[in-house]
């Protein structure tokens, strides 16, 4: 008899124990269960302590409300321009109505994978290679916007969409490849022709600032090597006409001045002007005239016959030297008259020396007769 009470008592204790935990149920954060009453909805439990009819209410789901990521598998779509493609695809959504989660869909995971694949196929069907390649950000607004459409009577909430992966064709790639090979190599010829054309800018700017200061300071060595000249070419005008030289003079500086004209080596054909006489008068005139000048007076008596003889001598070596320069002339017409062509005259009016002058005559004076 006290074991038969032990054995109650205990199953009383045991029950009692079932009772309480099937009617306390603790709901974590972020996590709503859905608690069906003989098989209806009754009511969401909220995240804490709840307290259910043992017995006759139940949790039919647990539903997690944080935003969660799902990885889809490869999935081959053809591109408008006939190719197939590997594209991956990562979701990010989140449960927003844990009832219409749960009683709108059977399983929710599973159908946003087949609305992605199927929205994901139509897109890429109307874009080519190149398109898809670089129209990420659209494909991913485009799926983003489908898909949170389609999921909202759901109680699902898709917040992003994107793709991972998109691989081509092997022999599409190897292709690619190549093209971008070639546009490398040929953006580096530009920069390489860039920076050659730049050099030869560069170096040719220089080279023209260089020959302007060569040529601005040619131009100034000029100036100033004119300048000089100037001033000395003043300088002695300014100091002949303060000493006011007369006409013998200058006809003596002249005749002085004749040598050194016919001196020079490439000198062929010397012009001997048609004032030769009258240089030598007025050489004979400065030189009968030198005795009259201001402050040339003599202070002893001058022999006059050694006089008229020096003067004598250099009327002769002026004739002279008249009649050599006219005999070089004549030979020198004699030679171009014969080296010269058919079209050219054989003979040219030669340049004829005066006939010498008497010391009479250079010394401005008249001689007198000799006596018999």
């Amino acid at each position: 008899m006290d074991i038969a009470i032990w054995v109650v008592i205990a199953a009383v204790v045991l029950v009692a124990v079932i009772t309480i935990a099937r009617s306390v149920r603790i709901v974590p954060q972020q996590r709503m269960d859905v608690v069906e009453r003989l098989g209806k909805y009754k009511r969401t439990l909220s995240p804490g302590l709840n307290l259910l009819v043992p017995f006759i209410d139940a949790v039919r789901t647990k539903v997690d409300m944080r935003e969660q990521v799902v990885s889809f598998p490869p999935q081959p779509v053809i591109t408008s321009d006939n190719l197939v493609v590997s594209i991956d695809t990562v979701l990010y959504f989140r449960v927003v109505d844990p009832v219409r989660a749960t009683y709108e869909i059977a399983n929710f995971l599973q159908a946003i994978e087949q609305l992605t694949v199927t929205t994901l196929r139509n897109v890429i069907g109307s874009l080519d290679l190149e398109k898809a390649l670089t129209s990420r950000e659209e494909i991913n607004r485009h799926l983003s916007g489908v898909l949170d459409e389609t999921t909202g009577r759901w109680g699902i909430k898709v917040t992003r969409v994107e793709i991972k992966a998109i691989e081509p064709p092997p022999s599409i790639r190897d292709s690619m490849e190549k093209q971008m090979r070639a546009e490398r190599d040929r953006r580096a010829a530009i920069l390489n022709a860039e920076g050659h054309k730049q050099a030869q800018i560069l170096t040719a700017e220089g080279e023209k600032q260089a020959a302007v200061l060569r040529a601005d300071g040619d131009r100034q060595s000029r100036i100033l090597q004119a300048e000089g000249q100037a001033k000395a070419i003043r300088t002695v005008f300014d100091a002949i006409h303060t000493a006011n030289p007369s006409q013998k003079v200058l006809a003596y500086q002249y005749l002085q001045a004749l040598p050194q004209i016919a001196n020079g080596s490439a000198n062929k054909v010397w012009i001997v002007p048609t004032e030769l006489t009258k240089a030598l008068e007025g050489m004979g005139g400065a030189l009968g005239g030198l005795a009259n000048m201001v402050g040339d007076q003599p202070t002893q008596a001058v022999d006059s016959g050694a006089v008229e003889r020096e003067a004598d001598e250099a009327a002769k070596a002026a004739a002279e030297a008249a009649a050599e320069v006219n005999h070089e002339v004549r030979a020198a017409e004699e030679q171009v008259s014969s080296s010269s062509g058919p079209g050219l005259p054989r003979e040219t009016p030669g340049i004829t020396a005066g006939e010498p002058v008497p010391p009479s005559t250079v010394l401005g004076e008249e001689r007198p007769p000799e006596r018999a």
